[in-house]
């Protein structure tokens, strides 16, 4: 892992070796349907189960978490009649009647899940990001290494399969920016008060997954868990490649209960001397919202974001396109079409790499000094 261009090649390779036939990894399902367990039936795994049942050939037959209740909340949110429902996960993977899972567990168990996933033969969507920590995400790593050919390996990075981000990755293709030149993303929003209450370190793992929003081992803080998205756009924009150092500020302004930070700034630099900056926060107005990513060229610019992207063509010039639809329902249905026909990708790598450029960030941040991918990757 010493460069960009490098990891490019490498992650080819483990494509290519996954487009082959799906009958040679699940023939069982190799029909007009795809069967999916999910693994976290929380808000955000309900939330993408019903984006999935509206998809063709897709049916929801299993229900997976630690907590009776979440399930039977899940019943409640997912249009479906009768799944199977487990409380633990190895018996939902060792079900003949699942062919896919989607994993939407809290991310200090990412890993853990996605390699069980992996061993079971089961074509995988889990949520971003691949871990809290490089460990972690040397894990995703291997086990997506080790999936059979034609297993799909796919993450929870919409943009990759939103309508308005492929309209602009088309300009940025096709050479319509001209010689890039720089990249931002802001993931601004408001969501802490200050006066949250004070919560006690979880200890057993029922309660690390109830809590886990609150702390730094179990969450990987903002910047990884939630900013991971834009970041992901950066190095997808950049030439799908990772930067090779960053330099950060940041830290916890008004927050006080967790061991989280609140803002955070990075300047993360790419080969071809291109740097991006993300800005990020927690601490705007409650009502305040700002997502988007821009990258600029010699010729022009794009601006992207989940419902809508712009292309500034030249002074006064500006094409603005909305998003038909949710950018969840993009992802789930270019999941499900992959498996239905045999156009299978294992992404994990590439996942992992978005990951891991978010934790040189935070690393960045807290040793408040520059640090390379190198010395973060030799971290863990």
């Amino acid at each position: 892992m010493k460069n960009g261009k490098a990891h490019v090649s490498r992650r080819n390779l483990v494509r290519a070796a996954a487009m082959v036939p799906f009958a040679a990894v699940r023939g069982s399902a190799a029909n007009s349907e795809v069967r999916v367990g999910l693994l976290g039936s929380g808000g955000r795994g309900s939330r993408l189960s019903s984006r999935l049942v509206k998809v063709p050939g897709a049916r929801i037959v299993a229900l997976c978490d630690l907590f009776e209740e979440q399930i039977e909340k899940a019943k409640q949110r997912i249009p479906i009649e009768n799944p199977k429902t487990y409380l633990d996960y190895n018996e939902m993977l060792a079900s003949d009647e699942i062919d896919a899972v989607i994993i939407a567990t809290p991310v200090f168990l990412h890993a853990e899940h996605l390699e069980a996933a992996v061993r079971a033969g089961k074509h995988v969507y889990v949520e971003k990001p691949a871990g809290v920590d490089v460990a972690a995400c040397k894990r995703v790593m291997k086990a997506s290494d080790s999936a059979k050919p034609g297993l799909n390996v796919t993450f929870g990075f919409q943009q990759r399969y939103g309508w308005t981000y492929k309209q602009a990755r088309k300009v940025i293709d096709s050479g319509g920016l001209g010689k890039i030149h720089q990249a931002e993303a802001h993931f601004l929003k408001g969501t802490v008060s200050g006066n949250e209450p004070l919560r006690e370190r979880p200890v057993t793992l029922h309660d690390k997954v109830r809590e886990w929003k609150w702390w730094r081992d179990l969450y990987g803080d903002i910047v990884v868990e939630t900013y991971c998205h834009s970041i992901d756009v950066l190095n997808w924009s950049l030439g799908d490649r990772h930067p090779i150092k960053a330099v950060a500020g940041g830290g916890r302004t008004i927050k006080k209960a967790g061991d989280m930070g609140d803002h955070i700034s990075v300047v993360f630099e790419y080969p071809d001397n291109i740097r991006a900056t993300l800005v990020g926060s927690h601490i705007m107005p409650l009502f305040y919202r700002e997502v988007h990513e821009r990258v600029w060229g010699s010729e022009s610019m794009v601006e992207t974001a989940r419902g809508y992207w712009k292309h500034y063509r030249d002074r006064g010039d500006v094409l603005h396109q909305d998003a038909p639809r949710h950018i969840d329902l993009d992802s789930m249905e270019a999941f499900v079409k992959r498996i239905l026909q045999g156009k299978t990708e294992n992404v994990g790598i590439r996942g992992a790499e978005s990951t891991l450029t978010a934790i040189m960030g935070r690393m960045a941040m807290d040793t408040g000094r520059t640090v390379t991918w190198d010395e973060m990757m030799r971290s863990g």
